[in-house]
């Protein structure tokens, strides 16, 4: 006979060897740190932009999508929920030898952002029943809803990106349908992304005689301008690594620093395709990073 505490102490053993040993395969694969790091609540919310809050009641929830906590210190467990801290031990196997021995739990509570939970409480709870195979756990869930969205496959290190893209969409405020295809992978150019919209957007009311509102400025930025450069530069094949928000701000920011206009139309493309050549030694610091960037794949 197999006492439960006695199963509960070798299974607290093979989560934290889990653990190590996902830390060394993160190592050995030159991984980034945070991959296996649970995501801190606050600071997701803060940069998606929370807009409401709902209570939505006891359900089952994927234990899979129990990606971060609210108060937790972020080194107790990883990401998988395993315990990476030595100090769990007893109060684990209190939680293990209870659910072996069939004594019913309560359900956890946690916080729903776009279909990621973060435990407020239970998460011994989460992490026993990780390690026990179960796919799913009661819990009692409270739902936020935020401007920007977020999936499971968000990190840490993704929270300050969110941050800006946030904030570049509340500037530029494009229909979520379209919002997918501008996404920049450098944080800091977000905003370079905005000034340039929103200048473009200063000349355009000047021409109407009307301040022209935000949402018919980034409709009229997406339709006559971003698509059709875009097009322009998968047909040329040019524009660097990245995403199409990428290559289309490199081509944009080297119109002005290259040919020092505002202008676009058919000359100033054909123009500006033909000055994009190979860094020179002698050039300006910002043209030389982005012609680098341009020549990668």
């Amino acid at each position: 006979m197999v006492f439960p505490s006695l199963e509960a102490s070798r299974d607290f053993d093979k989560q934290r060897r889990r653990s190590a040993l996902g830390r060394i395969v993160n190592r050995l694969r030159h991984e980034p740190d945070d991959v296996h790091k649970m995501l801190p609540f606050e600071e997701v919310v803060a940069a998606l932009g929370r807009r409401s809050q709902r209570d939505a009641g006891v359900q089952d929830i994927p234990l899979d999508a129990i990606v971060g906590t609210v108060d937790r210190r972020s080194g107790e467990f990883d990401r998988a929920f395993r315990p990476a801290s030595k100090h769990l031990r007893s109060r684990w196997e209190r939680v293990a030898a209870a659910r072996r021995a069939g004594t019913p739990l309560p359900p956890i509570d946690v916080y729903c952002v776009g279909g990621l939970y973060f435990v407020e409480d239970g998460h011994h709870r989460v992490s026993v029943a990780r390690s026990l195979g179960d796919l799913t756990i009661r819990a009692n869930v409270r739902e936020v809803g935020t401007k920007l969205g977020a999936d499971r496959g968000l990190r840490a290190r993704d929270i300050p990106l969110k941050h800006h893209e946030r904030i570049f969409f509340e500037r530029v405020p494009l229909p979520r349908a379209l919002r997918e295809r501008v996404r920049l992978t450098d944080q800091w150019r977000y905003a370079q992304l905005a000034v340039l919209i929103e200048a473009r957007g200063f000349r355009e009311s000047q021409v109407a005689g009307r301040l022209i509102p935000r949402g018919e400025l980034a409709m009229s930025w997406y339709r006559h301008q971003f698509e059709p450069i875009v097009e322009v530069l998968r047909d040329a094949g040019i524009g660097g690594a990245g995403t199409d928000a990428d290559r289309y701000l490199r081509f944009m920011m080297l119109r002005y620093l290259l040919l020092y206009t505002h202008e676009w139309h058919d000359d100033v493309v054909e123009r500006l395709i033909a000055a994009i050549r190979p860094p020179r030694p002698d050039d300006d610091t910002l043209v030389h990073r982005i012609l680098t960037e341009m020549q990668r794949d």
